[in-house]
């Protein structure tokens, strides 16, 4: 993850206001504000060991009760102040009931669901948070496993928009000792296996667009909504195409375009 001090950062979602305490603590950008999903109560109770004291204790602006897609939970947060936004490993939680799951939708996937949450934190950073004369920069670190590398990140979330992806790289957690990446329902350690942040802007090739790495499998020989290849005959690449890996992806892609075509 590239991090500049002259840069005013927003994080979002950080459940444990570790990565938050991090950042200021070992890259001291010019301005910070964290945010978290929970209230306050639910994320002492949730995360015993927490950086909300430290944060606290550094005069680090924080807002509870944050859900980037809910305007109404917004209104003490400065808009259109900040030059990046940032998104740590998202995912949604686990519903509570299969009613609740329902509730988003007869034919709605978990796949699509996620998809959905990350582009609107992409349309709402640009539209509300990220200042129009500053940085423009758009942030989300993920994984190369599943469920993560099935949301086609690099190509699916900005379709349809005046959105541009720049590139990735890699996410060292080694430049954040004091990050605890954390289960998203409860107060316990997940792996830390190795992510990416990927980056957007509204500029077509931003500036940071030469310090990051090109999208990958977007070649005609490999498939890009599987992360596959390059297949080097016709018959690997055709049986790929017949696999029930590559059947159920294209189910995504599918119910995907649907889902943003109708917006």
């Amino acid at each position: 993850m590239i991090i500049k001090k002259e840069w005013r950062i927003l994080t979002v979602g950080d459940g444990d206001l570790s990565f938050s305490y991090s950042l200021y603590k070992h890259h001291q950008p010019r301005n910070m504000t964290a945010t978290v999903y929970d209230s306050l109560e639910t994320m002492t109770n949730k995360y015993a060991d927490n950086a909300y004291l430290k944060l606290v204790d550094n005069d680090v602006s924080l807002l509870f009760g944050f859900d980037v897609t809910d305007e109404s939970s917004w209104s003490t947060l400065a808009k259109q102040q900040f030059d990046v936004v940032i998104f740590q490993f998202p995912l949604l939680p686990a519903f509570r009931s299969f009613d609740e799951y329902k509730g988003h939708g007869e034919a709605v996937s978990i796949n699509t669901l996620n998809r959905a949450l990350l582009r609107t934190f992409l349309k709402n950073a640009f539209r509300y948070f990220l200042d129009p004369n500053g940085e423009q920069l758009c942030f989300i670190t993920s994984k190369d496993v599943k469920p993560y590398r099935e949301w086609n990140i690099e190509n699916a979330l900005h379709q349809h928009t005046n959105i541009h992806f720049q590139g990735s790289s890699l996410f060292d957690i080694n430049h954040f000792p004091d990050y605890k990446v954390r289960n998203v329902d409860r107060d316990k350690h997940v792996r830390d296996t190795q992510g990416r942040t990927y980056v957007w802007s509204l500029q077509e090739n931003h500036s940071l667009k030469m310090e990051l790495d090109a999208a990958v499998y977007q070649d005609a020989d490999c498939c890009t909504i599987c992360r596959a290849g390059p297949f080097t005959t016709s018959l690997d690449n055709n049986e790929h195409n017949a696999s029930k890996k590559h059947q159920q992806m294209m189910q995504f892609e599918a119910q995907w375009l649907a889902k943003i075509t109708a917006e």
